[in-house]
């Protein structure tokens, strides 16, 4: 079938304005947007800059919006969308533009450094020489969290990073820090949760569920967020 796509272009050394520029391309319905992108770079445009690695919704290096969603472009397959329309395949928004669909993550690393303590990871002792062990309960408070490949499709599926507020550490972040805050083997949870308190920190946050509903691993982020912010009131604020 031949599938039009309708791609994002941008280098900022050469063109004063982002544009569009339309493709058509041959493609199985369960082809994937990747492979879609693949072909015009091989076959039509190879200046066609964009990110990728393992191609198996893992590494999360091909971040991208496509038809106004965040999305990873390996996951997302020809017959998700209409196949009388074009899809449209922009950058992950919020972010700098390096070139076309490739985007500068640098702040979005520096944010999800910005949930340490200076101390980094302390943990409880373990009993005389043994392991500090963690019964499956415990474990699970933060399984969730582990499952999150750094995509920054939730930061470019937010509203409050997108518009509200640019300086909010995000929801990434948030969930970086929730996998320390519950994690029963760590002692200093406090510092982080006053990490989270400040200006631009989980409280920003407003329940838009966007980053829940993009995430290509469906991590609970909304939940987490709220689950910090529940124990920033507990522990830091309990009379509030």
């Amino acid at each position: 079938m031949q599938v039009k796509l309708k791609v994002f272009r941008f280098n900022p050394q050469t063109n004063k304005q982002p544009h569009y520029e339309y493709f058509t391309v041959e493609a199985k319905p369960t082809e994937r947007v990747l492979d879609c992108l693949n072909k015009i770079r091989w076959e039509q445009d190879g200046s066609l800059a964009y990110r990728m690695s393992c191609g198996h919704g893992i590494c999360g290096s091909d971040g991208m919006t496509i038809n106004n969603v965040s999305a990873l472009a390996c996951q997302k397959l020809v017959q998700n969308y209409e196949a009388s329309k074009e899809i449209v395949v922009e950058p992950l928004s919020v972010f700098p533009i390096v070139k076309d669909l490739v985007v500068d993550l640098e702040p979005f690393f520096e944010r999800e450094k910005s949930v340490h303590p200076s101390a980094g990871i302390v943990l409880t002792e373990a009993e005389g020489y043994g392991e500090n062990l963690q019964t499956p309960d415990q474990r699970a408070q933060f399984d969730d969290d582990i499952k999150c490949i750094m995509c920054a499709c939730c930061v470019s599926a937010c509203p409050i990073s997108q518009k509200e507020d640019p300086a909010y550490v995000g929801p990434a972040a948030i969930v970086r820090a929730h996998r320390y805050i519950f994690d029963s083997r760590i002692k200093n949870e406090l510092e982080r949760l006053a990490i989270m308190d400040k200006p631009h920190g989980a409280r920003t946050c407003k329940g838009y569920f966007k980053c829940t509903q993009v995430c290509p691993k469906g991590i609970q982020i909304t939940k987490h967020i709220f689950e910090v912010k529940r124990r920033i009131l507990d522990e830091l604020h309990p009379k509030q």
